[in-house]
C-alpha cells in the first residue's frame, strides 16, 4: 500500500525489452536507501517489484497488463518518474490509500497558472469518471490530489491544484497538454459502489 506522497522524481537509465515484458532500470538514491529484493516500489503510480538494487538504482520488470493499461510502456532512457516506497505499518498516512494498481491512464488536456499554483484539467475514461468526486481523491501518475471539479458525459474530464511543492518535487510540474498519465480511482468508491450493487441485486452485502 502506498499514500500517493511522492518521495522522489527518479530518472529511467535503461529499458529492455523482454518479449511481452520489460525490465526497467531507475535511478532513485533514496528509495533504493533500504530496498530489498521483492521489495514494492510506486513508479508514476505503478506497483513494481524490485529484481535487483545497488546504491542508486534499481530494476523491475513490468508486465503486459501493466504495459497495456499504463504509460510505463512509453517511458524512454532519460524520462523522469515519479517514486514512493510501500508505507509502513504504523505511519502517518499524509495522502490517501493507493494501492498501485492503475485503472487506466488520462490525457492532460491544459494547465492554467496562478500566482502559487497551477490547475490541470486531465481527460480520463468515461468509465472511471463516476467514482471521481469534488474534494475527492484521486492518484495521478502516483500522485494523491484533490479532485476541484469533474465534468461526465462523452468527453469527461477533471481538475486538479497543484501546489508550489507538487510542481517541484513530481512529474506532474514539466507534463504538456496531450501527456498520458496514470490514474487510480479511490478504491473506496469502488467497495462503496460493489456493496450498493450487491443490495440492489438482492445478495448479502
Amino acid at each position: 500500500m502506498f499514500t500517493g506522497l511522492i518521495e522522489e522524481k527518479g530518472t529511467i537509465t535503461a529499458v529492455e525489452e523482454l518479449g511481452d515484458s520489460v525490465r526497467l532500470t531507475i535511478r532513485g538514491p533514496l528509495v533504493v536507501s533500504d530496498a530489498q529484493h521483492g521489495d514494492s516500489i510506486a513508479v508514476s503510480g505503478v506497483c513494481l517489484t524490485v529484481m535487483a538494487q545497488d546504491a542508486e538504482t534499481f530494476a523491475a520488470d513490468v508486465m503486459k497488463e501493466s504495459l497495456d493499461k499504463t504509460s510505463l510502456g512509453d517511458l524512454q532512457v532519460g524520462d523522469e518518474v515519479n517514486l514512493e516506497r510501500a508505507t509502513q505499518a504504523g505511519a502517518r498516512l499524509g495522502g490517501h490509500i493507493v494501492q498501485g494498481h492503475v485503472d487506466g491512464t488520462g490525457r492532460i488536456l491544459d494547465r492554467t497558472p496562478s500566482e502559487h499554483w497551477e490547475v490541470v484539467r486531465v481527460a480520463l475514461p468515461p468509465e472511471l469518471a463516476r467514482y471521481l468526486v469534488a474534494k475527492g481523491s484521486v492518484t495521478v501518475d502516483g500522485t494523491s490530489l484533490t479532485v476541484v471539479d469533474v465534468v461526465d458525459g462523452d468527453e469527461p474530464w477533471f481538475s486538479v491544484s497543484l501546489i508550489p511543492t507538487t510542481l517541484a518535487e513530481t512529474t506532474l510540474g514539466t507534463k504538456g497538454p496531450g501527456d498520458r498519465v496514470n490514474l487510480e480511482v479511490d478504491i473506496l468508491a469502488k467497495y462503496v459502489e460493489r456493496l450498493l450493487g450487491a443490495r440492489e441485486e438482492g445478495q448479502p452485502a
